[in-house]
């Protein structure tokens, strides 16, 4: 998460990110300082990688509001079998297909638009989402209920959502439930069962 601002902050509005385990560990990757993205800490990561190591390898991982690709990266580092990314942003999608292109990740797809609209037209099934959308915009519960709506979900897939921390009751598709819930500062992690 971009809560403080970095000192000595590059002239072109970059900075990296870092894959903390798995194949690609230690590779750090571009990031452009985009309004609005809050990239995973290495902290928040390390704690949502232990929670999902039974969950990791050889899964189909859709990676929704993507920012950095960093949870995306990182499942893929961890033997993903294949990740598919969303991103709006501009400039956040063509850093995305940068780094995919550096880590030579074949087994990728790269979606450029809104969550909300590409996530109806997927055909793939999954067994792991990340759900990181941009605070305060409503985002959290819509794509929930879209991934159900739409039968997007592998059986015993899971979810992880990170919201900020005030988001409280959150309204999840019948059947999902709370397995992990831990509060990183201002933003709320949680990762589900969703059956």
């Amino acid at each position: 998460m971009r809560s403080h601002k970095q000192k000595n902050k590059p002239t072109n509005n970059s900075g990296q990110i870092r894959i903390i385990g798995g194949k690609f560990r230690s590779r750090k990757l571009k990031v452009h300082d985009v309004e609005g993205l809050r990239p995973t800490t290495d902290r928040v990561k390390e704690t949502v990688f232990n929670w999902l190591m039974p969950y990791t390898s050889n899964a189909n991982v859709l990676d929704c509001f993507a920012g950095s690709g960093g949870l995306g990266f990182e499942a893929l580092s961890r033997y993903a079998e294949k990740v598919t990314f969303i991103e709006l942003d501009t400039t956040a999608h063509r850093q995305i297909a940068e780094n995919i292109n550096v880590l030579k990740a074949e087994n990728t797809t790269l979606k450029h638009g809104n969550s909300l609209e590409v996530l109806p037209k997927l055909a793939d099934k999954f067994d792991l989402v990340f759900i990181d959308p941009p605070f305060r915009k409503n985002l959290a519960e819509q794509t929930c209920h879209l991934l159900a709506d739409n039968n997007l979900l592998n059986n015993d897939a899971v979810v992880y959502l990170e919201v900020e921390k005030e988001l409280v009751n959150l309204n999840f598709p019948d059947g999902w439930q709370i397995l992990k819930e831990k509060n990183f500062g201002q933003v709320t992690s949680y990762l589900l069962a969703t059956k």
